[in-house]
């Protein structure tokens, strides 16, 4: 499969090329072009036309445009699902799913097309004003970058462009090199459903190349960027005066209080499936479990019971629960930090082996030290640390013990307890009887901390991705 840039509607190819692997064969299945600051130039400015463009766009065309959009992507449910699965590696399962969240994205983001609001502001209401009147109106930034990650490179990039293109902004999107060819697709889905084909660029490429110019670049009015901590404080120290939204990663806490036994077997399996979906390579994927000393080895048998189930191999294959991670050079770190945390005291109780260089078991490691990388850094693979605490109050603190604050998670039937996880862990969301894995996509979505900056969600997004203008009328 040949990828290729999309800029202002055309096909843009180049001589030197990236290529882009199977992960689970470590096979080629694509190329794209090694995109050059130049590149980066003409997207930029051909998004400064199709902002023009998009400003003169009714808000139901914006509506309409999306509406069809998301209609010619469930239309090719299948196709982009294959692609997504030689990719990323996910399970093809797993790809249909993102397949089906990206449409209701699309979707949700077409709604919010025709609910971008202004208010009244009483200027009456300062000392000594009469006669004046007026109000506020949201108005598009304009040309927004797009920064992608590989875990979820439809439905993620499908957060940012859908709901900058409902809010009549223009975009350049840099995907990740590794799963290019599934934004690009998109990108020819939006246009093809009728947005103005300047308004919707894809530069392909790495970081340090395209992504560094498009931040750089002044005439870009907002980052929106999900990936490493590390690559977000880069961005920020270099992009300058701009709007900047970032989501840059967990390593999820959830607690099991002491009032849980009776359910402690589905808790068991939920937080697995919340730590091994996409091979663990999800930003709220379950990282860090502490369960009450009460229920702790009941629980570690139960957990590591219903991981030996999971099937593990080709993601191709309908009956595969855990794929392979993105590269081996993710399953060398993995591992690494299994290593790690054993060396130091912790233990596994089931997994830790590698099956290939990119297939990891699914691992549960107990006892693990707050001093070693699983407990302190983002996983980002197939690995659930599961640690014993003697009280609710233990259990915060250590959900707390992180540098990052995406959401977290409690299992308990204790309302006085829920409320005291609620007001205390310092986190974007809080999911309560519920693993800190679950989102959907018109919930605010974001972190405090290291975590991030700035929520997604459509109507969220759209908030970023616009900036308020006022206006006032003297009626005397």
């Amino acid at each position: 499969m040949k990828g290729y840039m999309v800029i202002g509607g055309k096909k843009v190819f180049k001589q030197e090329e990236i290529e882009i692997t199977f992960p689970y064969t470590e096979e080629v299945v694509g190329t794209i072009p090694r995109g050059d600051e130049r590149d980066v130039q003409l997207a930029v400015e051909s998004a400064l036309i199709g902002f023009e463009k998009m400003k003169k766009m009714t808000a139901y065309e914006r509506y309409q445009c999306l509406q069809k959009a998301a209609r010619i992507l469930s239309n090719r449910s299948k196709e982009f699902a294959e692609t997504l699965t030689l990719e990323v590696g996910k399970t093809i399962k797993e790809s249909m799913g993102e397949v089906g969240r990206a449409v209701n994205t699309i979707t949700l983001s077409a709604e919010e097309a025709k609910r971008v609001l202004g208010e009244e502001v009483p200027f009456d209401a300062a000392p000594g004003i009469k006669g004046k009147v007026g109000f506020y109106r949201r108005v598009p930034l304009g040309v927004i970058g797009c920064i992608t990650p590989f875990n979820f490179p439809l439905n993620l990039t499908c957060h940012k462009v859908a709901p900058a293109l409902a809010a009549g902004n223009s975009v350049v999107i840099k995907p990740s090199e590794n799963t290019s060819l599934t934004v690009i697709k998109l990108a020819e889905v939006l246009i093809e459903a009728g947005f103005p084909p300047e308004a919707v660029n894809v530069v392909t490429g790495f970081g340090e190349e395209v992504g560094d110019a498009l931040v750089r670049n002044e005439k870009v009015r907002m980052i929106t960027f999900t990936g490493s901590v590390q690559t977000g404080k880069i961005i920020m120290s270099r992009g300058g005066l701009k709007k900047y939204a970032m989501e840059l990663g967990s390593n999820a806490g959830v607690y099991v209080d002491k009032d849980q036994s009776y359910r402690l077997k589905e808790i068991a399996e939920r937080i697995a499936r919340g730590g091994f979906a996409l091979a663990g390579q999800v930003c709220i994927s379950v990282q860090r479990v502490f369960v009450h000393e009460s229920l702790f080895d009941d629980f570690v048998e139960k957990i590591k019971e219903f991981t030996a189930t999971l099937k593990v191999g080709d993601p191709r294959l309908p009956e595969t629960d855990v794929g392979p991670v993105i590269d081996r050079q993710a399953a060398d770190r993995i591992m690494e930090w299994i290593e790690e945390a054993v060396n130091a005291g912790a233990e596994v109780v089931i997994g830790g082996k590698r099956l290939s260089p990119t297939l990891i078991e699914p691992t549960i490691v107990v006892n693990v030290p707050e001093s070693v990388r699983l407990f302190k850094g983002e996983v980002f693979g197939p690995v659930i640390a599961v640690n014993r605490v003697s009280s609710l109050e233990e259990g915060i603190e250590e959900v707390n013990n992180s540098p990052y604050g995406l959401q977290a998670g409690i299992f308990t039937d204790n309302l006085k307890a829920a409320f005291k996880f609620v007001d205390e862990v310092e986190c974007g969301g809080i999911m309560v009887n519920e693993i800190p894995t679950f989102r959907v996509d018109q919930m605010p979505y974001g972190g405090v901390k290291e975590s991030g900056i700035g929520r997604e969600g459509p109507h969220f997004a759209i908030e970023e991705m616009t900036e308020i203008k006022t206006i006032c009328f003297d009626l005397n």
